[in-house]
């Protein structure tokens, strides 16, 4: 039932009218996006990606979805986590992109796809869903303490990462690609799916092999969560062969992947392995994976903060000064509240909280201007200014899961929430922007203790208090920090 989403969801309370109708709206659409076809207990739940077109399992979508409500209910990680484990690849078969160990990325039951005139039965084509479930495997651990976790979904880990290291790496050179092997299947496999998503600084496109340089940071994220896991497995071998894949991958990442004339990374290599130079959001994700080499962030922070690609309602996805740009397309210019969120936890990481009230401020202020404070999938990247408003995408789907979730990253990094619920610590950093002078969270989760947390400005300074419920958690803070290797 909605009603116990609602009861067992975090719940807010803030001096700030806007963020309480926004995030009001948010925690009901994603309940009310929950798949009953798929509940395995009263809550463990499966997130559909959006209405009216994505009323399904996805891999990537419901990943994320899953890390987003880290701080609102654990329900969905644990759902997600289950079902997709269930529905891992065992098999080579080309007609649905699909290889032993690969995680899917979307399923569907109706006519075309049981007459097989299309291959999403499920069709596997996506190259980041295999390292989410890993990161999101490590993430669900660290809220709720479940050793068990780790037992259970072991061999489908192993699974997940043989994937990576034979068959997420076309050619061996250490780096992630992806190329479309379905005749009716999809041609770009990260998030920016669309058939026209990545493009050449000149505008033209760029073909397959892709390793686009997000990928490569969620495998390097991926490998670092799963050290830690194994090490807490007993398994000290396999935890320090993980990591020093990631410190390798990290190097070779920074030697191919940096472009010392645009002070930005690559968005992909191209299939003669020469850095595409085109000024986009995702290297915004690779400071999420904590790839990024720490002496460089700032020059990546302040690119992504540029006119050209923040537009005022947040980051576009394509520079505005790329040829192929257009603010109202899918990928090629367009505002999505997901990539925002998850390139604001970026930001936190390395230390850049004011910048994280930048974004955060720009995507409140474009949900203001929807119907009910709901975010659509995505929005247009014109430039705010005085008579522009933001307008939703001609098919955008509304409500959308990760649109809504993208709300509780954006708490999540201006409040620094770090759990560690395997040691019984809760960890906060928080930097409340002069827009938002208070707010508390109360039934906050965390291994089997809620706890309430206010925070509130005193002058220039953001303070805190909390109250532990049951169970012996620990409060302290500490700033986030990138990966140490």
């Amino acid at each position: 039932m909605h009603s116990q989403w609602i009861n067992c969801a975090t719940e807010i309370a803030t001096s700030n009218e806007d963020l309480k109708r926004l995030y009001r709206q948010s925690v009901n659409d994603i309940g009310a996006l929950r798949l009953y076809d798929y509940d395995f207990a009263s809550d463990v739940w499966l997130p559909a990606a959006g209405v009216p077109k994505f009323v399904t399992l996805f891999g990537r979508d419901s990943l994320i979805i899953s890390l987003q409500n880290a701080i609102v209910h654990p329900g969905f990680a644990r759902g997600a986590l289950q079902k997709l484990a269930q529905l891992q690849a065992t098999e080579v078969e080309d007609w649905r992109d699909s290889q032993p160990g690969k995680i899917l990325h979307e399923i569907r039951l109706g006519e075309l796809a049981y007459l097989k005139q299309i291959p999403h039965t499920p069709y596997y084509g996506t190259a980041d869903a295999t390292p989410l479930y890993l990161i999101l495997l490590h993430e669900t651990w660290k809220w709720l303490g479940d050793d068990s976790l780790l037992h259970d979904y072991r061999d489908v880990a192993l699974g997940c990462l043989e994937w990576i290291d034979r068959y997420g790496d076309l050619d061996g050179d250490g780096f992630q690609e992806y190329k479309c092997r379905s005749s009716k299947g999809i041609e770009n496999q990260g998030w920016k799916d669309s058939g026209e998503a990545i493009v050449y600084p000149d505008g033209s496109q760029v073909k397959a092999p892709k390793a686009l340089c997000e990928l490569q940071g969620y495998v390097f994220d991926a490998w670092m969560r799963m050290a830690e896991v194994f090490e807490a497995l007993g398994e000290q071998d396999r935890s320090t062969e993980l990591r020093e894949k990631a410190a390798k991958l990290r190097t070779r990442f920074e030697e191919s992947f940096w472009c010392e004339d645009i002070g930005f990374y690559a968005l992909t290599l191209d299939p003669d392995k020469k850095p595409v130079k085109t000024i986009a959001s995702n290297p915004g994700h690779c400071l999420w994976s904590g790839i990024v080499s720490p002496e460089r962030t700032k020059r990546v922070v302040e690119r992504l903060l540029q006119p050209d690609l923040s537009c005022g309602w947040g980051i576009r996805t394509l520079s505005a000064q790329n040829p192929a740009y257009n603010p109202f397309s899918y990928h090629l210019g367009s505002v999505w509240p997901h990539d925002n969120g998850i390139i604001a936890l970026g930001f936190k990481r390395y230390g850049f909280g004011a910048e994280v009230a930048q974004i955060a401020r720009d995507i409140f202020m474009a949900a203001s201007y929807f119907a009910s404070y709901r975010l659509p999938e995505l929005y247009s990247g014109i430039e705010r200014k005085p008579g522009n408003f933001p307008v939703p995408y001609k098919d955008a789907n509304v409500p959308q899961a990760w649109a809504a979730g993208s709300v509780f990253q954006f708490l999540q990094a201006m409040l620094g929430l770090q759990a560690d619920a395997p040691n019984k610590t809760l960890y906060v950093d928080p930097l409340l922007p002069e827009w938002l002078k208070d707010i508390t969270l109360r039934r906050l989760e965390v291994g089997n203790t809620f706890i309430d947390l206010r925070f509130w400005r005193e002058g220039e300074q953001t303070r805190w208090d909390a109250s532990v419920g049951d169970g012996s958690i620990d409060v302290r803070e500490k700033p986030w920090k990138p990966w140490v290797l």
